[in-house]
């Protein structure tokens, strides 16, 4: 039986390296796949900052080609922290600095479910460039009585994204 058990983790492990397909936790691969729903694979997380890169493969003979990255905002310095501590958001962006969306996967606010919870509030950052102002109450809405909130999580995808842009992506050259 043991015999049996060691060769079956090397075919699976030999299936996950073989297959280029990382191992993933499927809670954060269905996180991964709402942000780049096109993907074909996903990398493990690497690198600094840390990130995750989304890739599509339409033809076996061709290369991968990268849709985007992922990461937390929690994972960066300095880390921005709402009214109650931390909110760990995940961020996806493309190539162009373009967010695909963003996840608020955890916080601990008080008024989280009428600011940063509701889907609207996570839709208003997908197809926002990382050059835009990210204002709370210009081209963010704001919510009374959750402006710490609002702000913070605000502050924490703009920063994170310029930061992970500014260390990972290729300048726009000028046109």
């Amino acid at each position: 039986m043991r015999i049996f058990q060691a060769g079956l983790a090397l075919v699976l492990v030999g299936s996950v390296v073989a297959g280029g397909q990382p191992a993933t936790d499927p809670a954060l691969r269905g996180q991964l796949m709402q942000l780049f729903p096109s993907a074909t694979t996903f990398s493990p997380k690497g690198g600094t900052p840390p990130h995750y890169k989304a890739f599509v493969n339409d033809s076996p003979a061709a290369a991968p080609k990268l849709l985007g990255l992922a990461f937390w905002t929690t994972e960066l310095e300095p880390l921005e922290r709402g009214y109650d501590g931390p909110i760990k958001i995940l961020v996806g962006m493309d190539p162009q600095g373009i967010l695909a969306g963003i996840i608020v996967a955890a916080h601990h606010e008080p008024f989280g479910d009428f600011s940063i919870d509701p889907p609207k509030f996570a839709a208003q950052f997908k197809g926002k460039n990382i050059r835009d102002p990210f204002k709370v109450g210009a081209d963010i809405d704001a919510v009374s009585r959750a402006s710490i909130t609002i702000t913070s999580a605000t502050r924490a995808v703009r920063n994170s994204a310029r930061r992970v842009a500014r260390q990972l992506l290729t300048p726009e050259s000028p046109k």
